[in-house]
């Protein structure tokens, strides 16, 4: 499967515990069609781990959410991004 197909996958971290699944969807949502957007739960606490993943349809917009605005906030809180492992370009 080429990369365009499969989407593009980023790394979100510095999240705040109010943060959910459809918060990080809502937001990356406005640089592309985002296909999987995945706040990670602490299985013990059933809290937020403070980090998630974002994949994208289209892997060219990881470029842009990268390049794009100097910080992102969510819910008043600043975050970081960066691209994952398998994502290119």
């Amino acid at each position: 499967m080429r990369m365009d197909e499969e989407g593009g996958k980023i790394f979100v971290g510095g999240l705040s515990w109010d943060t959910d699944d459809d918060g990080l969807r809502n937001y990356f949502s406005k640089f592309g069609e985002v296909l999987v957007a995945e706040v990670k739960i602490d299985p013990s606490t059933k809290r937020s781990r403070g980090f998630g993943f974002v994949t994208f349809r289209d892997s060219t917009v990881v470029s842009k959410v990268l390049a794009g605005e100097s910080s992102h906030v969510l819910d008043n809180k600043r975050v970081s991004e960066r691209r994952t492992r398998n994502s290119s370009t």
